[in-house]
């Protein structure tokens, strides 16, 4: 068991530091709170996203109900296996435009989590984020020369904390809650020009940091059970009320010089602005995350296959969108931009040739694969931004059959270059493991 721990802890090291590049590079997380990050392991992941099926050597992120299943038999139906769960991602881009391409590179931490059995009880313990910022955008006068600069980074992450019920064999109930935290900040230069049409050495840059924390709760139900003694269908529900997040905005304006060919900014002084927040009533505001809700089902034998389909659906009808959604008025321009209520559809399923074989390690590797598509609710000048994802991805087994290392890949694509926006087409890597073992055993012998 020390040694599972400990390479617990090295991975999250590992997976930590590599994750300080950013968390995301894409130009639509300029709007609302960033790019909402998917809620799910590798396993999930791989599977286009499906998440309704839950089994005891593998934490389910998405459904609290989960934590709570049936004794195993193996154990002599008294008791189940602890769940550790890690996982980090990184992802390639291709940011295409009308006037050009571009690539971009990010990595992130995407989850840590922890299932304790207690009897018909279950509880998680979690830190994943939920949504991410990371863009740097330039607007030209119609000369072509440089007009405004943004940049930004940040997000919000959630701590969880699950618990769930096994109500009667196959049927499961549970909830958990969250307190979501973090930061997001922006820079802005409007660039002034001289009489000759040329840069001022000395520009002025605007810089924004709102800190946000709220909480946030989600219920799930899953259900389990046999088919003619030989078929397992599961189906699976959640829903997470809207919830308000509360931020704490501040604002300074700094005289920068600028290194036109590095692109580099070299700070001079620095004022303070948060009067301009007060003036505005924007010192503190509060930001409304959508309610979401999801079903799904799903057929396949047990330990050797299962496909499914899930659908996801959120309601943003009381969203305000603001150019950093949180009540700051940073001096950019939001565009033709509105909402419409997001849509996600994901397909997918697994396959083990032969989950126990005594030799052929491939035998016992679990092969997934899936697609997703998704209507992201943001509409730019007219256009509804749409996403979709094809995905695969493969667990090996370490050691013991609880215990496995996950692969997971994603080819995927988000906007059109229609209307003047800008697609993205995205390679995303993700690896994951989950650690199993047995706590709480009875002695059978004094």
């Amino acid at each position: 068991m020390i040694k599972k721990l400990v390479l617990v802890f090295i991975a999250a090291f590992a997976v930590n530091s590599y994750a300080q590049e950013g968390g995301t590079a894409s130009p639509y997380s300029y709007y609302g709170i960033g790019n909402l990050k998917f809620k799910g392991t590798v396993e999930n992941k791989s599977m286009g996203g499906l998440s309704i099926y839950s089994d005891s050597i593998h934490v389910n992120l998405r459904n609290p109900a989960s934590y709570a299943s049936e004794n195993l038999k193996m154990y002599n139906n008294e008791g189940r296996p602890v769940k550790f769960a890690i996982g980090g991602s990184h992802t390639n881009s291709t940011i295409k435009g009308q006037g050009g391409s571009d690539d971009a590179s990010s990595s992130t931490f995407d989850y840590i989590a922890l299932s304790l059995p207690v009897g018909r009880f279950g509880f998680g313990f979690g830190l994943l984020p939920y949504s991410s910022v990371g863009y740097k955008l330039e607007t030209n006068y119609d000369n072509g020369n440089l007009q405004s600069q943004f940049n930004g980074e940040g997000g919000l992450n959630k701590a969880y904390i699950s618990a769930a019920y096994l109500v009667t064999k196959g049927l499961s109930v549970g909830v958990d809650a969250s307190y979501g935290f973090g930061n997001i900040k922006n820079t802005i230069i409007d660039y002034v020009y001289d009489a000759d049409g040329l840069p001022l050495s000395y520009q002025t840059r605007q810089n924004n940091r709102s800190d946000l924390s709220g909480l946030g709760l989600n219920f799930g139900a899953t259900y389990k059970t046999r088919i003619y003694d030989k078929f397992e269908w599961v189906s699976s529900v959640t829903f997470a009320p809207s919830n308000t997040i509360k931020s704490k905005n501040s604002r300074t304006f700094s005289t920068v010089v600028v290194d036109y060919s590095g692109g580099t900014e070299s700070v001079v002084n620095t004022i303070d602005g948060e009067q301009t927040l007060i003036d505005n009533g924007e010192l503190e505001t509060e930001v409304e995350l959508a309610s979401r809700f999801s079903i799904g089902t799903g057929i396949g034998q047990e330990r050797h296959w299962f496909v499914g389909v899930e659908t996801t659906f959120e309601n943003t009808s009381n969203f305000n969108e603001r150019p950093t959604d949180t009540g700051i008025d940073d001096g950019r321009d939001p565009r033709d931009v509105e909402h419409k209520n997001p849509f996600g559809l994901s397909v997918g399923g697994f396959y083990i040739p032969k989950y126990n074989a005594f030799n052929g390690y491939w035998n016992r590797v679990v092969y997934r694969a899936g697609f997703r598509t998704e209507k992201t609710g943001l509409v730019i000048n007219g256009q509804e931004i749409n996403e979709f994802g094809i995905s695969f991805g493969a667990g090996l087994p370490l050691g013991t059959i609880f215990s496995n290392a996950n692969l997971g890949f994603e080819f995927g694509r988000r906007g059109t270059t229609d209307y003047g926006l800008i697609q993205e087409n995205f390679f995303n890597f993700s690896i994951g493991l989950s650690l199993n073992d047995r706590w709480f055993v009875k002695r059978k012998y004094d």
